[in-house]
């Protein structure tokens, strides 16, 4: 077995298997496996650049480095002995090419501002993949609406019937909220993409390095200067957090609506059966199982965000070993969000909605007693409060047709309605869901006009949001196809 080479100058007490265990952060660490790769050739570039380290050496480094990165790390350098995989790579590297070369792989830098480097590196490409996949699901909620800016279904507040709306009103509403969850996104990925390399343990080094050289090569958009806050600082590990367990609120929202229209009780949606389960005892059933586990796995997100704020609040600058902790809590954050948006894409593009049950509800609970009241003010000039408590009195007494809104009009202020030209005619009419909706014209009410304008502007800015996520993706692969090619050329 190869030996801790972190280790094993300071102390030389073996340690027993369960010390390890505790101290190993290998878990979390295969994660950022190829991200490590990638800093120490940046690293060794830069240290043979500034002639810190002799050619020879980062040959010998950078051929391992680049064959490590192209054929998969091995299983050893995960191996919980080592106290993390940085300790891992550069003991395996020793042992491979000795300590002449090997040994100098560490220098100018310490875990400190590795394991940060590494922590970045990946999570920007974890961000820039989920709010693709979000721009995805916005995507699927547009082009859902898009066929039904006319089905008229019932909007509810408090659970209760309010007033009518359209489904793709309501689709698009969600779409809007992920958009902004998407912002959320790009505003901590611009905070996430800044190199702490070079910061070592926290005072910086006197070796002459490049920090800018090493930022360039992985594709930072700069650096973050003062030494200290670049190993110590992990607000941006809170700030993806944040941003998650506020998306997948959105989403357990979305995922909550569907769980109740799906329901035989509600009947506005059928879910494709890749989506549910059935009972173990009972045939008949259909279960809405992965949207009942996405609204769980909204609370396990935000368990996430709240551990990782337990872990950081009470740390003084500089590393404290806390922040290893942190990091299960960010991956498992981002997994369970990337897997929660595809599922939901999915259940989006896949579903039957009922438009014939919606509209037959639409009208259900005096939901349209509100545009009643409005027309009254609009057409016969009474004050707003007179024509609500006029309907009000008429819905309690269930009589919402002529007669009964010309006795409550006497009743409320000694109005005759009739002589002003309601009849029942005109009651219908104003009782109409979908007149109800024609009249709501008004930039983001349902109205199909106004509908298709929210529409065309949401699709917009998502084609805009697909742009840069195409620009910066690009940005990204060409400084690490760079950085790869640069280090194969010095081994040739």
């Amino acid at each position: 077995m190869v030996r801790d080479v972190v280790r094993n100058g300071r102390l030389s007490e073996e340690r027993d298997e369960e010390i390890a265990r505790y101290l190993s952060s290998s878990w979390a660490d295969r994660w950022i496996g190829e991200a490590d790769l990638l800093v120490d050739m940046a690293h060794v570039l830069m240290l043979q650049e500034q002639g810190i380290i002799e050619a020879s050496h980062a040959r010998a480094l950078l051929r391992e480095l680049v064959r490590l990165y192209e054929e998969g790390l091995p299983e050893a350098v995960f191996d919980p002995d080592f106290e993390d995989i940085h300790a891992g790579i550069e003991s395996y590297l020793t042992g491979m090419i000795g300590t002449e070369a090997g040994g100098r792989l560490h220098v100018g830098r310490s875990r400190n501002d590795e394991v940060a480097t590494c922590l970045r590196l990946r999570l920007r490409d974890e961000l820039l993949a989920l709010a693709d996949e979000v721009v995805g699901l916005r995507e699927a909620l547009i082009s859902t609406a898009s066929d039904h800016v006319t089905s008229v279904m019932p909007g509810f507040t408090h659970m209760q019937h309010a007033q009518p709306t359209t489904l793709a009103h309501h689709l698009l509403a969600y779409a809007a909220a992920f958009e902004r969850d998407t912002a959320r996104l790009f505003d901590a990925y611009g905070r996430v993409n800044r190199s702490p390399l070079g910061a070592a343990a926290f005072a910086s080094t006197g070796y002459p390095i490049s920090r800018e050289s090493t930022a360039v090569r992985l594709g930072f958009s700069g650096l973050l200067v003062n030494s200290m806050d670049a190993v110590s600082a992990r607000d941006f590990a809170l700030e993806t957090l944040a941003a998650l367990a506020v998306l997948m609120t959105t989403a357990s929202r979305l995922a909550e609506e569907l769980v109740i229209w799906s329901s035989p009780l509600v009947g506005f949606v059928v879910l494709d059966d890749r989506y549910c389960s059935t009972s173990s005892i009972m045939p008949q059933k259909k279960n809405p199982d992965t949207l009942e586990l996405l609204r769980a796995r909204s609370a396990s997100v935000s368990g996430e965000l709240v551990a990782a704020l337990g872990i950081v609040k009470g740390l003084p600058q500089a590393y404290n070993r806390d922040l290893q902790q942190l990091s299960p809590h960010l991956w498992r954050g981002v997994g369970e969000t990337r897997s929660s948006v595809r599922i939901l894409k999915g259940v989006v593009e896949t579903a039957r909605f009922m438009t014939e049950r919606m509209a037959a509800e639409a009208g259900g609970g005096g939901s349209t007693a509100t545009e009643l009241a409005d027309r009254l003010v609009r057409e016969f000039g009474l004050p707003f409060r007179t024509a609500h408590h006029v309907v009000a009195r008429a819905v309690r007494e269930g009589r919402l047709d002529a007669d009964g809104l010309e006795e409550a009009g006497r009743e409320t202020g000694g109005l005759s309605l009739a002589s002003r030209g309601l009849d029942q005619g005109w009651v219908e009419q104003a009782l109409d869901p979908l007149e109800s909706v024609l009249v709501r014209r008004n930039p983001g009410g349902p109205a199909p006009e106004a509908v298709e304008e929210q529409r065309d502007e949401l699709a917009s800015r998502a084609a805009r949001d697909r742009d840069f996520l195409a620009h910066e993706r690009r940005r990204v692969d060409r400084a690490i196809g760079g950085l790869i090619q640069a280090a194969r050329e010095v081994t040739e």
